[in-house]
C-alpha cells in the first residue's frame, strides 16, 4: 500500500491534482465566500470536486485549505476556527477517497498495481508580510501557521504541501511550524513571476539551495506565469538538487473574457508540458490555477506512458547572465558621476544630509509641496530662495491624497538640477509593490538624491476621482530594510548590486499618537530595520517629544523636529480638531486668538512666528542630550513665515556653526 514518503522514495511520477478554487468557482461560488470554510457549509460539493480529480488519475490530493491559517479567516471572523475549518478539509478529502475506493476505482489504468491516494495538508501563505518586510515576527508567524497544522494533523493528513510562497523567510515558518508538530513528509513550492525570480527577486538556484538546506521532502514550483516559466525553473532546479520535484503551473496567464476569469492553456498543451517536465527531472505534475480534471486526465496519460522514461531531454535556453568583465575592466561603476544631478557645483552647494549629520551641524530643512500641472518653474524658484534665505536642503512631500501633481522624486531631481540645493524627497509604500519600490529607490540614488524619508502611506480617500482603492505591499518598516539591504549591496530576493546603493533613510516618529504603545514599538522596529535619522510629527509642545526620546535611550538617530508655524486662530482651531497629526496646546491657540483679537492677521501672524522660535530655542537648548539634530520647517502656504524663521536661525546661529 502507497504511503506519501514510499512516493517521495521510489524515483517514479506521480499526478497531483488541480485547482480546487477554479471548480469552486466554476460551480457558481462567488469569490467574496470563503472557500475553505465550505469544508464546513459545503462538504459535499468539496468531495464531489476532490473525487473528480480521484477519476481524472490524481494520486495525491490536496485538501481545501489554502487560505485556512488564522490571518486569512480573520477576514472573515473564522479565526477562532482555524483547526475545526482545517480538520474538516481532511474529512471531506478522506470521504472522496472513501467513495472512490467503493465504486471499485482500485485499479491504476494500465499498471495493474493497486493504489492509494494520499492527502497532503495545503498550506498557502499568511497573506501579510513578515519580517523584515513587515511587522509580524518570525515567531509570531510560525504561531499562526502552527494552528492550521495543527488542525490538518488533528483531520489526519499524510503530509503537507506548503505552496505559492512567494518570501523564502515566510516559508521557512511554515517548515519550522510543521517539524514542530509533526514528522511527517514536507512538500514545498515557491510561486515565480515572468523572468523566473520571486516578487522579492529571489532567483531559481537560491531558492532550491535554500530549501534544500531546509531538509524539505520535495521542492518544486506552483501557479507563476504558465507551464513554459515553470518548465525552465524545473530544469535549473533538477541541476541543483537530488530531492523530488514538484510542478504544478497556472493553466497559462488569466484572460478576462466577458465577466469571468478563464485560462486559456488547454488540457493537452499542459499535458505537452508535463512531458518536458517529467523529462526535465519534474517527479511529481500537477495543475494551480485553472487546472480542471480535464487537465489532470492528459498529465496522468503522460505519466501512464512511460513517466518520462526515454524522453529525451529538452534543452531550454537560460537566461543570459552579463559577461564576466574583461581583466583591467572594473567590474562595476565606482564613484559619483562628474557633473550629474545632486553633485555639488565648483562654487561650494550645500553639503546632503549625510554631510551634515557628519559636520554636526543644526540642519534646516524647509518642506515644499509640489504644484498642479508638471511645469517646475514655480518650484525651482521657490527652492532657490529657500536657499539663498539659509535652507540646507529641501523636503519635497508627496502629493495630496488623491490629486494627480509631479511625483516628489521627480520634482527633487529637477530642484537638484536647476536650483542646485539637495532634496530630501518623501517616498510612501501606499500602493505599491515592493519590488517597483526598490527599482524606483535605485532610480532615485542613480539620479543622485542622497536622503528620503520612507512613509507607509494613509489611504486614498479624497480627491476627485471616484471609488479610490489603495493596498500595502510593505510599510515603512519593511520598506527601511529594503534600502539597508540596497546600501549593503543587495536586492530584497539576495542577488548583489554593485557598486551598493548611497541612501540616507529617514522615517517618521509619531510623539503624539494616541496609541503610545503602538507608535513606541513602530519607531524602534524602523530603527532596527536600519532608520538613519527621523522626523517627527509637528511639534507645538517640546515636552511631549521629550519624552518619547526618553523611552527610546537605546534606539538614538538623529531627529528632525518639524515646526509648523501658525498665522491665524481659526488655522490652530482647524489643525487641532479636524487634522491628524497636530496637537495643538490650549494655551497656544489663546495666545493666537488674543493677539488676533488686538492686532487682526498681523497680530496673530506676529504671535505664530514667536511661537514657533520659543518651540525651536528650547528643542535647540536640549538638543545634545536628546539627538533632535535640527528643524524641518512644514507650511508651504507660509512662504513668508518660514523666510523668516530662517533668517532668524541664521541671525542666532552662523550658517557654518556647529551645535553649542
Amino acid at each position: 500500500m502507497n504511503t506519501l514518503r514510499s512516493l517521495l522514495q521510489d524515483g517514479r511520477a506521480h499526478v497531483m491534482d488541480g485547482a480546487m478554487g477554479t471548480m469552486l468557482y466554476d460551480h457558481g461560488v462567488f469569490l467574496n465566500v470563503c472557500y475553505d470554510e465550505l469544508n464546513r457549509t459545503r462538504p459535499d460539493l468539496v468531495t464531489s470536486i476532490h473525487l473528480a480529480y480521484l477519476d481524472a488519475g490524481a494520486e495525491i490530493l490536496e485538501t481545501n485549505t489554502f487560505g485556512a491559517n488564522p490571518v486569512k479567516l480573520s477576514a472573515f471572523r473564522l479565526e477562532e476556527h482555524t483547526e475545526a475549518i482545517n480538520a474538516a478539509g481532511v474529512r471531506c478529502t478522506r470521504e472522496a477517497i472513501r467513495q472512490w475506493e467503493a465504486m471499485g476505482q482500485w485499479e491504476t489504468m494500465g499498471r495493474g498495481t493497486r493504489r492509494k491516494p494520499c492527502v497532503v495538508g495545503a498550506v498557502g501563505p499568511l497573506g501579510l508580510r513578515v519580517e523584515p518586510w513587515g511587522p509580524t515576527s518570525f515567531a509570531e508567524a510560525q504561531g499562526f501557521f502552527r494552528r492550521q497544522i495543527q488542525g490538518l494533523l488533528d483531520g489526519g493528513v499524510d503530509g503537507f504541501l506548503l505552496e505559492t510562497f512567494q518570501d523564502l523567510g515566510e516559508l521557512e515558518q511554515a517548515i519550522e511550524a510543521v517539524r514542530a508538530c509533526s514528522d511527517l513528509p514536507v512538500m514545498v513550492q515557491m510561486t515565480l513571476v515572468e523572468g523566473g525570480r520571486t516578487a522579492l527577486g529571489t532567483p531559481v538556484a537560491r531558492v532550491v539551495d535554500t530549501l534544500d538546506a531546509l531538509g524539505v521532502d520535495a521542492l518544486g514550483f506552483n501557479c507563476s506565469a504558465g507551464p513554459a516559466e515553470v518548465l525552465e525553473a524545473v530544469e535549473e532546479a533538477a541541476e541543483r538538487t537530488g530531492i523530488p520535484i514538484l510542478a504544478q503551473p497556472n493553466a497559462g496567464l488569466p484572460r478576462s473574457v466577458g465577466d469571468r476569469t478563464i485560462y486559456l492553456a488547454s488540457p493537452e498543451y499542459m499535458a505537452r508540458y508535463a512531458r518536458r517536465m517529467l523529462a526535465a527531472g519534474a517527479r511529481f505534475v500537477g495543475g494551480c490555477c485553472g487546472t480542471t480534471p480535464e487537465h489532470i486526465r492528459e498529465l496522468t496519460k503522460v505519466v501512464l506512458s512511460g513517466s518520462g522514461e526515454g524522453l529525451a531531454r529538452i534543452q531550454v535556453q537560460s537566461r543570459t547572465t552579463a559577461p564576466a568583465p574583461s581583466e583591467g575592466e572594473p567590474a562595476a561603476p565606482s564613484g559619483e558621476m562628474r557633473g550629474g544631478p545632486g553633485t555639488s557645483s565648483e562654487t561650494g552647494a550645500t553639503a546632503d544630509l549625510a554631510s551634515l549629520l557628519a559636520s554636526d551641524r543644526w540642519i534646516r530643512c524647509v518642506e515644499c509641496r509640489p504644484r498642479a500641472g508638471w511645469h517646475p518653474e514655480g518650484l525651482v524658484d521657490e527652492a532657490r530662495g529657500l536657499k539663498e534665505a539659509g535652507a540646507h536642503l529641501v523636503a519635497l512631500a508627496d502629493p495630496p491624497r488623491g490629486v494627480a501633481r509631479l511625483p516628489a522624486g521627480m520634482a527633487a531631481t529637477l530642484i537638484q538640477s536647476f536650483a542646485d540645493i539637495p532634496t530630501l524627497p518623501h517616498y510612501t509604500a501606499r500602493d505599491r509593490i515592493l519590488m517597483d519600490m526598490v527599482s524606483d529607490l535605485l532610480g532615485l540614488a542613480g539620479v543622485g538624491i542622497r536622503q528620503v524619508l520612507l512613509k507607509s502611506g494613509d489611504p486614498s480617500s479624497a480627491g476627485p476621482y471616484p471609488d479610490p482603492t489603495h493596498y500595502a505591499d510593505v510599510d515603512a518598516i519593511g520598506l527601511t530594510h529594503a534600502v539597508r539591504r540596497l546600501n549593503a549591496g543587495m536586492e530584497p530576493g539576495g542577488n548583489p548590486i554593485a557598486p551598493p546603493c548611497p541612501l540616507v533613510a529617514g522615517v517618521r516618529l509619531n510623539q503624539i499618537s494616541p496609541n503610545p504603545s503602538r507608535a513606541d514599538d513602530r519607531y524602534r522596529y524602523k530603527v532596527e530595520a536600519g532608520a538613519q535619522f527621523a522626523v517627527t510629527q509637528p511639534v507645538y509642545d517640546p515636552d511631549v517629544l521629550w519624552r518619547f526620546l526618553e523611552r527610546h535611550p537605546d534606539h538614538r538617530i538623529p531627529v528632525l523636529a518639524v515646526i509648523r508655524p501658525l498665522a491665524s486662530a481659526d488655522e490652530a482651531e482647524v489643525l487641532a480638531n479636524e487634522v491628524p497629526g497636530h496637537v495643538i496646546p490650549v494655551q497656544m491657540r489663546t495666545r493666537l486668538a488674543q493677539a488676533e483679537a488686538r492686532g487682526g492677521e498681523v497680530g496673530a501672524r506676529a504671535e505664530g512666528l514667536e511661537m514657533a522660535m520659543e518651540t525651536l530655542h528650547a528643542l535647540q537648548s536640549d538638543a545634545r542630550s536628546t539627538g533632535i539634530r535640527g528643524v524641518y520647517l512644514a507650511g508651504s502656504d507660509k512662504e513668508s513665515l518660514i523666510h523668516d524663521i530662517l533668517k532668524a536661525l541664521r541671525q542666532k546661529e552662523p550658517p557654518h556653526a556647529s551645535l553649542a
